[in-house]
């Protein structure tokens, strides 16, 4: 799933802070706007196992 909303490609070296918009460019800077949500599940995650077993560890 695709988030509407963006965030600026540049934001790290051109901003103080991250700088959103739901448009294909930056409205302070004009530098093109990614994705802002977080990469989706993997099922073949070669490390899931170790996050799980350690999820279940720290319980």
């Amino acid at each position: 799933m695709k988030s509407d909303i963006r965030v600026c490609s540049a934001w790290r070296e051109r901003h103080d802070r991250p700088v959103y918009s739901l448009s294909s460019e930056c409205p302070e800077c004009s530098a093109k706007t990614e994705n802002s949500a977080p990469a989706p599940f993997d099922p073949e995650d070669p490390y899931g196992e170790y996050r799980r077993a350690l999820k279940r560890r720290s319980r």
